[in-house]
This record gives C-alpha cells, structure tokens and sequence, in this order.
C-alpha cells in the first residue's frame, strides 16, 4: 500500500509526516507487539535448536556418531534439521506476515498519512 517513487523504485519518503508521534500510535505499537510475539518465540527456539547441537557435537560424540541408516548418523541428521528448520521457520514468518503483520502495517501507515493531512488543513 505504500506508493512508489517513480525514479528510484523505492518507496515514496514522507518527510512531513510526525514520525515519533507516528511510533507512539497504538497502530504501530499493536504491530510492533504482533511481531515480537512471533519473532522472539522463533528466535529462542532455533537458538536452542543449534546450540543443543552444537553441545551434543562437543560433548557427545559417541551419540552423534551412532549410525541410523548405512553410515547416516545422527550428527548428520540433526546438522541437517538445522536447514529443515530454517526453511519451516521462514515459511512461518511470511505465512504469519501475508495475514497479520502485512494488514497492520498498513493500518500504521494509513494512521501516519492522516495525521499528517490533518495537519495540513
């Protein structure tokens, strides 16, 4: 929703527009709150993820090099979910953006552009 510069192709910079005022509205700060309940959970989960991998490797290796299938061990399985989970967790995040990050974000931005033709009359 946000328009476009016709020279560059980036978005349109509104140096009019209250940004601080526009980071305290209850819009951005509701988007804000929307992504951080998602971004953090994810965050702390993956890091977990790795570094419970990265301790099993150093301090485990007899469990990390015991075979699953003809020389495939768990080392390389659990290496291996760590591109599994990447994939999974970016697929989250764009599935959680299209429907709830994107329709706020708008929401914020349409709150900034009126306050400031508000201003202008």
């Amino acid at each position: 929703m946000s328009e476009q510069n016709s020279t560059t192709g980036g978005s349109v910079h509104h140096g009019e527009i209250d940004w601080e005022a526009a980071e305290r509205s209850p819009e951005f700060r509701e988007l804000e709150r929307a992504k951080r309940s998602f971004v953090l959970p994810a965050t702390i989960f993956f890091l977990g993820w790795y570094v419970t991998f990265i301790l099993l490797a150093g301090y485990a290796p007899s469990f990390m090099g015991e075979s699953l299938i003809e020389g495939f061990t768990v080392g390389y399985a659990l290496a291996l979910s760590q591109f599994v989970m990447v994939w999974v967790l970016t697929a989250m995040y764009l599935r959680r953006a299209d429907r709830d990050f994107d329709p706020l974000a708008e929401k914020a931005v349409a709150k900034a552009l009126e306050s400031r033709k508000g201003e202008e009359r």
